[in-house]
């Protein structure tokens, strides 16, 4: 193969399925309240296993892979960020039981992992195949960050997604929540629950993030392998990211503008390809700079308190348990 080895490629798959299963199985076979420190530990496992993995392919492939791994990852994995930002919104709208939170982002995390994966072949057949499509997934990144920019999250209409729209269609739909189900029976029928509608949100949400953050990576490397594990290491980890960081999402208020200038400058570099090749390590302190500026910068000048961002997140993360 092109890139990686037809052995790395299995043996990685199996790898992340066996932590899936791990996870689905075992740790989080019961639905819980996800704590802090519980989303933060995880957090540091999941970092810390991208950067193990990091290391493998630094001694594998040399420094130059090495670094492409890392850059891709850290642009994955702070894009993702604004994935956390929705999902604060949908969880509020579907006023969903924190119990439940971490169950929906489980089974999002596997459906973002094959619908990524599929996205990312079809990316790269692209770039091999037309050397224009490099350029317009450039454009698209700095069309896409300058919209990041002047655009404000507003609220969820589930009624307006076609997905949602065709699942209750097709099924009828419980008054409430069942627990932790995303179906069950009744008088022999079968029913979906909210549970499963806020799914549905969650996935057709994760496909519009994935066509920018994929286009992005890109601008990286065009190494299939790469690009893949990146956005597999970044994914794992966004669970546990958003219980970290759930609860204080109003707090980095020119996070937003970070995560767009980021988008600008990698559509800027896919542009400007064959006229500069700036190195990559510059490119990536680059990054680093804009979205740790934004950082500080939030944590400086916090907003006002925001009575309606307080209840979304109030809501978000402490919503009460309802009886199965």
């Amino acid at each position: 193969m092109a890139s990686g080895t037809l052995v790395a490629w299995v043996a990685f798959n199996i790898f992340v399925l066996g932590l899936l299963a791990l996870d689905l199985g075992v740790i989080n076979r019961k639905a819980h309240v996800v704590s802090f420190k519980e989303a933060a530990i995880w957090s540091a496992v999941w970092i810390g296993l991208a950067l193990l993995f990091n290391g493998f392919i630094f001694f594998w492939r040399g420094p130059d892979v090495g670094l492409q791994f890392f850059t891709g990852y850290i642009i994955e994995k702070t894009l993702s960020i604004d994935n956390i930002f929705v999902f604060v919104l949908i969880f509020s709208a579907f006023a969903v039981p924190a119990a439940y939170q971490q169950r929906v982002l489980l089974w999002g995390v596997l459906g973002a992992l094959v619908m990524r994966g599929l996205l990312i072949a079809f990316g790269a057949v692209l770039i091999s195949t037309f050397d224009w499509v490099f350029y317009v997934f450039g454009a698209f990144l700095v069309i896409t960050g300058a919209r990041m920019a002047f655009h404000k999250e507003g609220e969820i209409h589930p009624n307006r997604n076609i997905v949602v729209r065709l699942a209750r269609r097709i099924f009828p739909v419980t008054d409430g929540y069942e627990g932790a189900r995303f179906f069950t029976r009744r008088h022999g029928l079968l029913y979906i629950t909210p549970l499963l509608i806020v799914l549905l949100v969650v996935e057709t949400t994760d496909i519009i993030f994935a066509l920018d953050s994929i286009p992005a990576i890109f601008a990286v490397t065009t190494d299939p392998f790469i690009v893949y594990t990146s956005n597999v290491f970044a994914i794992l980890g966004l669970r546990s990211l958003y219980f970290l960081l759930a609860g204080s999402v109003s707090r980095f208020a020119y996070l937003r503008y970070g995560l767009s200038a980021v988008l600008v400058l990698v559509g800027i570099k896919m542009l400007v390809a064959e006229l500069y090749h700036p190195p990559l390590a510059l490119w990536l302190g680059l990054i680093v700079a804009i979205l740790g500026a934004s950082i500080v910068l939030s944590l400086a000048r916090p907003p006002k308190p925001d009575a309606k961002a307080e209840d979304l997140e109030s809501a978000s993360i402490n919503s009460p348990t309802p009886a199965s």
